[in-house]
């Protein structure tokens, strides 16, 4: 699925089999929302095609959960926004792992966050939603992140002194979803009480935290080695 531009707004492609919740969302993003729905079906074969900038969607689709197809959309280079009344910190633990940008609980949606959520995504900054820090706050390891490879990937490139879209020609994947997993490992930490806004500090956290050891890296590593750092 591409990406559509329309003058002025964002472009959303909904997969929901609910008609209520349909119509609910289609409202949100009538005028003068800023996001506009161009598509909508009760599973993603019925949208794939339809160039939007953000795909929202539904986990249980006809009473079978699909967790395991959002690592597909995405690796496709689609940004998908999970919008699902499933907010088992588990599962949206693993929805963000494998590699959605945003998870909106349907339980606590509203127009506001909803298009606020999906206003970010679409420009490629990091949101985190409620159901997002929960699920971060509950992992067994709140002061350390849980990084997907992916994510731990994309930023060891990055220290190496790669640019973006040369870490993204290395893994094989667009420049915007590199930018994904690095905004994306910046939320959890700044979700875990660990705010890493620079290059700089972002290797620090990685460092200290095992993830990635200082021989891995050949530039910032003396940073890393500064005690009282966190």
């Amino acid at each position: 699925m591409g990406q559509q531009h329309v003058a002025g707004h964002v472009t959303v492609a909904l997969v929901e089999d609910h008609q209520v919740v349909v119509d609910g969302v289609r409202s949100w993003f009538g005028p003068p929302s800023p996001v506009m729905l161009v598509a909508q079906g009760p599973t993603i074969e019925s949208v794939r095609g339809t160039p939007a900038d953000v795909l929202l969607l539904d986990l249980n689709l006809n009473g079978t959960m699909i967790v395991d197809r959002v690592g597909e959309l995405c690796a496709g280079g689609q940004r998908v926004v999970v919008f699902s009344e499933h907010e088992e910190p588990e599962t949206v633990r693993a929805v963000l792992d494998a590699g959605a940008s945003a998870f909106i609980g349907k339980g606590r949606a509203t127009r506001e966050s909803c298009v606020e959520t999906i206003l970010a995504v679409a420009a490629d900054r990091p949101s985190v939603t409620p159901p997002m820090a929960q699920a971060i706050a509950t992992d067994e390891s709140p002061h350390r992140p849980q990084l997907s490879e992916k994510e731990r990937l994309a930023l060891l490139y990055w220290f190496q002194s790669m640019s973006k879209a040369s870490v993204a020609a290395r893994m094989g994947v667009k420049e915007r979803t590199v930018r994904q997993y690095i905004d994306r490992a910046r939320v959890k930490y700044a979700a875990a009480g660990r705010p890493a806004p620079t290059k700089e500090k972002l290797l620090i956290c990685a460092i200290q935290d095992g993830l990635i050891s200082p021989g891995e890296v050949d530039v910032y590593t003396s940073l890393a080695a500064r005690p009282g750092e966190s």
